[in-house]
């Protein structure tokens, strides 16, 4: 049976944070496999949670739990994720992977703000420091990546209110955990997501059926990877590491996503943006270090 988060064992305190660092490099194959994709970026997000939603009640049945009633606070989540992911979506395809994925992790950096002031979540006085370090290595690795695009500034400003839908996403999945176990929020966020980017699916006009089945391997390889096992961890993580370092830790997708660009779509990075991947994992050892 799934195990509210108030009733669970104690875990060892690097299990949260390693959840979420491992969520969020998984996370950070979800661009490419948006670029990849043949499908167009908003019907991509839509067969992307289409999978993932029977692949994540298989695995409740699986290990003996069952689908609970939803929260309020994990139906809040999936749609502030859904938004997140109709704006990101859109971003990325007139701007940088590095780019896009740099503004939209400010809404990770951010959640822990918004928890310090909602839920007197105060962090470690070293979380600052290490948050100006991540962000600055972040800034650098995005620094000149979408250098002669001329939709790059239109994409960039997507990037940013999805910056704003994924911090108060993290900020609501993190509540649904105290009731809920980590797959039932997922499950219901991820239905909640679903009707989300059906809706933007329909508003941009986007062809939900494709001309051949073989259309469906990137969006199903973005559901196995990028959400039940990438979204899965971290919303696993989130309900046990405090939000100020849940937010920072994530920062090291837009690393991820860079690395993976790089050889794939020939997004070379320079000097400047390999330093900043080297200064977005100092300020993540530098939170985590305790």
């Amino acid at each position: 049976m799934n195990t509210p988060t108030s009733t669970l064992s104690p875990a060892p305190s690097w299990a949260g944070p390693l959840m979420l660092m491992a969520g969020a490099v998984a996370i950070g194959f979800a661009p490419i496999g948006l670029r990849l994709s043949p499908f167009e970026p908003q019907a991509t997000a839509f067969w992307r949670f289409a999978f993932a939603l029977p692949m994540i009640a298989a695995v409740i049945w699986a290990s003996g739990g069952k689908i609970e009633k939803p929260s309020r606070m994990a139906l809040l989540a999936g749609a502030f994720f859904g938004f997140d992911i109709a704006f990101w979506h859109a971003s990325l395809v007139m701007t940088s992977v590095a780019n896009a994925t740099f503004l939209v992790n400010l809404g990770n950096a951010a959640v822990g703000l918004i928890a310090w002031v909602v839920l007197k979540e105060r962090p470690a006085r070293i979380w600052l420091v290490a948050l100006a370090v991540a962000l600055l290595g972040a800034l650098l690795l995005s620094r000149g990546a979408a250098a002669g695009n001329p939709s790059a500034l239109a994409g960039d400003l997507l990037a940013t209110v999805a910056a704003v839908m994924v911090g108060l996403y993290l900020f609501f999945a993190k509540l649904a955990r105290r009731d809920m176990s980590a797959m039932n929020v997922l499950f219901w966020s991820t239905a909640t997501t679903l009707v989300v980017c059906s809706g933007s699916t329909l508003i941009q006009g986007e062809t939900l059926i494709p001309p051949d089945i073989s259309w469906f391997i990137w969006p199903l390889a973005l559901a196995v990877v990028a959400h039940v096992l990438g979204q899965g961890l971290i919303v696993a993580g989130v309900g046990r590491t405090p939000a100020a370092l849940a937010g920072l830790l994530l920062l090291i997708q837009p690393v991820t996503g860079a690395m993976i660009a790089w050889p794939l779509f020939n997004e070379a990075l320079t000097q400047i943006q390999l330093a900043g991947c080297v200064l977005v994992l100092f300020g993540v050892w530098l939170a985590g270090r305790r």
